[in-house]
């Protein structure tokens, strides 16, 4: 019996194993295109397709155009090789059968407000996944009601005036930004100065980290944060703080950022949130009556009993978190250390730590999902 269990064990084992390894290799061939598309690499984009294969698009009237792969690789052949085009694109479901497969993936294309959706007929030839066939279809964004959250970061490199290295918390960054992907948000991300920000605190055995540091037009939107001129805070549900010792500086004192996060709070009904040393942030947001908004709210963020006071980092925060909350009325809880904790208090949502970044985010889907229902 237990050499039968462990036959039985093995096989199921095996089994999952091996269609998680096909799974792989299907959007490893689906990551061929939209890298390739991304970034007009016309020799990866053909990594993914069929020699004959066809792609079944609409022309100018409307009308079915049907276009060999060849000549659709060629389209990226012209203009500048290897820069990213600002077009994006995501693997919203893969659904296998033995050897075929059926692939869909959102592209978009922002400078022409354009959403495409690309149905993929796949199949396994001589070891490898390739595309056998593309349909699209294409809308518009709907800005008034467009489903996004814009990420606040910064782009300093040190503490203060020091040559001691810091940047924006990589996993508090991944962990809300996979949570609202899933849940169908689009992200953006925003900075003082704009274009490329430092990350820090990167976890390569931690294997969501891993995926995202090596996912390009992930790691392209961080080479390319807007600046707040670029944003229009209509557009967006919530905006989320990021921690880590860069944002101590720069974006706390940003009044064109502190517009952005009011405006989407005030006269939009949106989310203000933060994690971690994110809640800096927040210190120096007043709502339209001139009061602190973290006044009377019950706050959460990194304890500054939690810092180490002997280190020269410390000594270069140009405040301290809690103690300003606490000075401008504001309720600052917290639980002990290594731990998961946040408060949420109306519109402000804020978490104490990178454990408490996917919890933050949740928790803006729950709020924001229940004003759909209603």
């Amino acid at each position: 019996m237990k050499n039968l269990f462990c036959t039985i064990a093995c096989i199921a084992f095996f089994g999952t194993t091996q269609a998680q390894s096909e799974e792989k290799l299907i959007a490893d061939a689906l990551t061929h295109y939209i890298e390739g598309t991304s970034y007009r690499r016309p020799e990866q984009i053909s990594k993914a397709f069929y020699k004959d294969a066809k792609l079944y698009l609409n022309n100018k009237n409307d009308e079915l155009w049907v276009v060999p792969s060849s000549e659709y690789i060629s389209w990226y052949e012209k203009g500048e090789q290897n820069k990213f085009s600002g077009r994006t694109g995501r693997i919203l479901n893969i659904d296998r059968e033995n050897d075929i497969a059926v692939a869909k993936v959102e592209i978009l294309i922002p400078e022409r407000e354009l959403r495409l959706t690309d149905l993929f007929l796949m199949k396994k030839l001589e070891g490898s996944w390739v595309i056998m066939s593309k349909s699209a279809s294409k809308r518009t964004f709907d800005k008034n009601n467009a489903d996004h959250i814009l990420f606040i970061v910064s782009n300093a490199h040190f503490y203060g005036n020091s040559k001691l290295n810091t940047g924006n918390s990589f996993s508090e960054i991944v962990n809300a930004y996979h949570t609202f992907q899933k849940a169908g948000y689009t992200i953006d991300f925003v900075s003082p100065e704009g274009g490329a920000i430092p990350l820090a605190y990167i976890n390569t055995s931690d294997q969501l980290q891993k995926e995202y540091l090596y996912n390009n037009d992930f790691m392209a939107a961080l080479e390319n944060t807007k600046k707040p001129a670029q944003i229009d805070a209509k557009n967006y549900k919530a905006v989320y703080y990021v921690g880590g010792g860069s944002a101590m500086y720069g974006v706390p004192e940003n009044k064109n950022i502190q517009e952005i996060a009011m405006e989407i709070y005030e006269q939009h009904n949106g989310i203000i949130s933060s994690v971690c040393h994110g809640t800096a942030g927040i210190v120096n947001l007043k709502t339209k009556d001139g009061k602190y908004l973290v006044q009377g709210k019950r706050v959460n963020g990194y304890p500054d009993g939690y810092e180490n006071p002997n280190k020269e980092y410390y000594k270069q925060f140009p405040f301290f978190i809690q103690k300003t909350i606490e000075k401008r009325g504001g309720t600052f809880k917290f639980s002990p250390r290594n731990t998961p904790h946040i408060e949420v208090d109306g519109n402000l949502i804020t978490g104490q730590n990178h454990l408490s970044s996917e919890i933050v985010a949740q928790k803006i889907i729950e709020v924001l999902s229940s004003r759909d229902i209603k």
